[in-house]
Parts: C-alpha cells; structure tokens; sequence
C-alpha cells in the first residue's frame, strides 16, 4: 500500500460529487438501496473512490439485505482500517480506507459464518468497480 496522501479539503470537494464527499469526508452515510448494493458475478476490485486504493473483490460481495454493498472481508489487511465508532449512541467499528482516510462503512459480527462471519458494510458512494481485474 503506497503511502498516505495529502490532499486538501479543497481538492476533495472538486474532485468527488457532493454526496461522494459527504459521506467519505464527513461520514456520512448514503439511503439504503439507493446504490450498488446488487450481488453480481462479474470479476472486479472495488477501488476507494477518493484516492483509488484497491479495497475490496467482487468474488467476496453478498447479499445481506442490509441496502449497501455487503463483503464478508476486504481485499488485503492493508486496504482498509477499523476504528471504534461511538457516534449516535451506538459503539460500532467504522472501516476507513488506509492510504487516505475515506470514511467507507462499518463492520458487523453479523456476516456469513461458513466465510469469515464478518459483514464489512460499505457505502456504494465510497467505492469505485473496476471490472475484469
């Protein structure tokens, strides 16, 4: 994983759309259902959409039900990190993308048990699909 990047708050709003910046900048989170939240059998990496990390594979995407993209673990450990999350009176692991500090989603316990039992969470808005890698 390449090294952090030092882009300004400026430089996040022109390059990413106001929703992308809402949630990856300021945390927010995108309605559910609203976005690519589809199981699919194409071959891909989602890639952070602020700085282009590779973070997740498309093999390890499933349906929760929840209305967001769904993964039971994130491409390599060096993708992604998790913190302690105790924002609107709830304690929760907030995952962020390591190489820029893009909010993407939460990780649950709740997640496939025959795989990882983990369910990585994520923001449809946070991620960008490259097919065919």
């Amino acid at each position: 994983m390449s090294e952090k990047t030092h882009t300004s708050e400026q430089e996040w709003r022109q390059q990413l759309t106001p929703e992308q910046y809402r949630v990856t900048r300021e945390k927010g989170t995108e309605r559910p259902f609203t976005g690519d939240h589809q199981v699919s059998a194409e071959q891909g990496i989602y890639h952070c959409i602020c700085c282009g990390a590779p973070l997740f594979e498309n093999e390890h995407k499933f349906d929760s039900g929840c209305g967001w993209p769904s993964f039971d673990r994130p491409l390599a450990d060096a993708g992604v990190e998790e913190h302690l999350d105790t924002s609107h009176g709830m304690r929760r692991v907030e995952v962020t993308c390591r190489r820029c500090d893009a909010h993407l989603g939460h990780v649950f316990p709740d997640g496939p048990q025959e795989t990882t039992g983990q369910r990585y969470c994520i923001n449809s808005v946070s991620l960008d699909f490259h097919p065919g890698e």
